[in-house]
């Protein structure tokens, strides 16, 4: 399982991430349409998540 980790730059801070799940098989995928609005910022296992992420 990974964390996709994301924020929409004209609505949060530059530190801010919002997070979405994905399984190995979408990732990509998620990773994608995030990337296209210019909202990705990081992938990570679900293990390495901090405690304030999301």
């Amino acid at each position: 399982m990974w964390a996709v980790r994301w924020n929409n730059p004209t609505l949060h801070t530059p530190e801010r991430r919002k997070v979405w799940l994905a399984c190995d098989s979408h990732r990509e995928t998620l990773w994608e349409f995030l990337s296209l609005r210019g909202f990705a910022r990081d992938v990570v296992p679900v293990d390495q998540l901090e405690p304030t992420d999301g």
